[in-house]
Formats: structure tokens, sequence, C-alpha cells
């Protein structure tokens, strides 16, 4: 789904990316509140997400969406490259930010990678914000609602694994650097979905940037 009060940019972009054999277009909305109640109805798996929009901006239209749906992967799609959008990006549950000038091809790239349960913050302000948050951060125990969220604290390997998930790396490509099987990656990764309590492994990376566990 995409959402974007331009025209020309909105419409561009679906023909676009219908173009891709594997990517259906299924809705337009011209503003925040249309994304939300599109969102609803079509339960779609990608939202492309501006952010300057009518009605309601596209990061309160995000954590508005992921309240009701907290399976749907967001990408926030702007000219903006504000530190101050990407924090709130992340905040309200984007696991992207992409700007506009981007290379529809490097879009459809992003897509397909976060589907698979990677992150896509690509802009020069994104790896500060990172580091700002991980900087921020004084491990899992930051307050007393960080210890409530945790079921119990991860290992010294399901960070390790947690970090190679950021970096958006297959269960494979995680097997093969940490030199154990791919079996032992799946394990590791539905314990670190159960601990904190999320319901896949693209909310369990989200989390771990908000908490600053991962960079």
């Amino acid at each position: 789904m995409i959402a974007d009060d331009e025209p020309l940019i909105r419409e561009g972009m679906a023909f676009l990316l219908g173009q891709e054999a594997d990517f259906d277009v299924v809705g337009e909305a011209m503003d925040g509140g249309a994304a939300v109640s599109l969102a609803k109805a079509q339960s779609p798996d990608v939202i492309l997400m501006d952010i300057e929009m009518p009605v309601c901006t596209g990061i309160e239209a995000t954590a508005k969406i992921m309240t009701e749906n907290p399976a749907v992967k967001i990408i926030l799609l702007t000219t903006f490259d504000y530190s101050e959008y990407v924090y709130r990006g992340i905040r309200a549950g984007a696991v992207g930010y992409l700007l506009k000038d981007t290379d529809i091809d490097f879009v459809a790239t992003a897509i397909r990678s976060i589907m698979q349960g990677a992150t896509m913050y690509s802009s020069s302000n994104a790896a500060q914000v990172m580091q700002q948050l991980q900087a921020n951060s004084q491990g899992f125990f930051v307050d007393r609602m960080d210890q409530k969220t945790l079921m119990e604290p991860l290992t010294e390997r399901e960070l390790e694994v947690l970090q190679l998930m950021a970096d958006g790396l297959k269960n494979s490509v995680i097997a093969a650097q940490l030199y154990i099987s791919e079996g032992t990656v799946k394990t590791h990764v539905h314990r670190i979905i159960q601990k904190l309590e999320v319901q896949d492994r693209t909310q369990a990376v989200v989390f771990a940037l908000r908490k600053g566990l991962v960079h």
C-alpha cells in the first residue's frame, strides 16, 4: 500500500512497483487519515508512508496502524532527512526510512529485505540516530518498564544473533558467521522473540533499536 498526498509520486510509485512480478499494490491513500482506514480495510504486508501529509502525519498514521496491526511493515518515504523524523519513525514502529530520491530498484530491494526480517534506515542521519539510541541505553533494564517487557535477559549469543538480524542477514548467513547450524540460529531467533514478547523478527529488531540493544 502507498500513502502520499502528491498524486504524481503516489501513482508513479504504484505503477512502477506494480510492474514487479512479486508485488501487488492493494491501495493508495492521499492523506494520513485515509492511510489508517485503508490499512485497516486491506491489511497490506508493507506500507510506503509519506511523512508530511494532511489530516495526520505519516508518523502519526504509522503509530495508529501499528496499534491495530503490529505485523505490518511500514517504510517511511520522505524528502526530509531529519534526525527527529528517523527517531520518531522508529518509536512509532516503522522498519524503514527512505528518501524520495531513492532509486525505485533500491526501494523494491528494500521491500523484499524488510519482508525477510531486515530493517532499512537509509539516510545520512539514520546512523547518527542509531548511535544516540544505543548511547542512551544502559542495557535491557533501562527502567522498570523494560524489566516488565522481558521474560528474562538475552544471552550473549542471543545478542550476537539479534545484532546480525538487525544487519539484515538471513539465518543461513548468520549461521555461517557464527559457525553454528542454521537450526541453532532458528532456535535463538525463536527464543529472542519469546523473551522480547514480540510477534516476529522484524518487531524484535525494532524493539532492540528503540532500546539501543543493537545498532
